[in-house]
């Protein structure tokens, strides 16, 4: 089942429902991009084509920001029923992996934070198959050279599951630009989970979560990188919302309505 909200087709999923369908697609080697569009992320499709047309093929496409899920409760009922973030999918995806035969594959994070991650990872989920991890160089996505190697390196070890963390929009247009060439199954852009897997950057205690202000946590933990993102550029979601509110009003209004002739 899915929802269109704010020019998004979201998965109505839970995190275990989630981690099923990333696993099946896993198992059956079916490629796709599976994003996780948070209010960041419906603020920059507005002004980039190519990521828009990334996210309206991705494989699955699952709801980051409680504003997001609030927001669907209002203008569709129960439609998105929690947040799915990238952090929680790689920890909970692991986490199930370690009982099949899935190969994982780990690209992206801060020199040595990806080894950091999965070290852990395996410590904590036995059976773990983490077959490849790669940090390629600042600029990788530029130079041809490099980005032949990865993909040969992706290849020649099977992986069923690749999670690419280097950032939004690069992760996510560097994988659809390589889709074809790729040898795997989903392929997850998760962002800065490795440095949430590794321990370097503290995530927000659950409850911060849950609320919806785990954007103040990372703001009051890293203000220099994050002031411009959260207090000026995602402030362009409010009339977003708003507007999907309006066309929610408008469209039960009609319905009301009575028909003349």
């Amino acid at each position: 089942m899915q929802t269109e909200l704010l020019g998004v087709l979201f998965e109505q999923a839970t995190l275990s429902s989630a981690v099923t369908q990333i696993l099946n697609a896993g198992k059956e080697k079916r490629k796709g991009l599976v994003v996780t569009p948070n209010v960041d992320h419906i603020v920059m499709l507005q002004d980039d084509s190519d990521m828009k047309h990334i996210y309206d093929n991705a494989l699955f496409r699952y709801a980051d920001g409680m504003p997001i899920v609030w927001l669907s409760k209002i203008v569709k009922g129960e439609s998105l029923p929690e947040r799915v973030t990238g952090a929680d999918l790689l920890i909970a995806v692991c986490e199930k992996a370690a009982k099949t035969d899935l190969n994982i594959y780990f690209l992206g994070g801060n020199p040595g934070i990806a080894e950091q991650a999965a070290t852990k990872l395996k410590g904590k989920f036995a059976g773990l198959k983490i077959s490849g991890i790669y940090c390629p160089p600042f600029g990788f996505e530029n130079r041809q050279e490099e980005t032949d190697w990865i993909i040969n390196d992706i290849n020649f070890r099977n992986i069923d599951i690749l999670f690419i963390g280097v950032g939004a929009p690069k992760q996510e247009k560097w994988a659809a630009k390589h889709l074809d060439r790729l040898q795997v199954g989903p392929i997850l852009c998760v962002g800065a989970a490795f440095d949430f897997a590794a321990g370097v950057i503290n995530r927000a205690p659950l409850w911060v979560q849950k609320s919806g202000c785990e954007w103040i946590w990372r703001l009051a933990s890293e203000p220099t990188r994050m002031w411009r993102r959260y207090l000026i550029r995602d402030s362009r979601f409010i009339p977003l919302a708003l507007k999907e509110l309006s066309k929610s009003i408008l469209s039960a209004h009609s319905k009301k309505s009575p028909q003349h002739n």
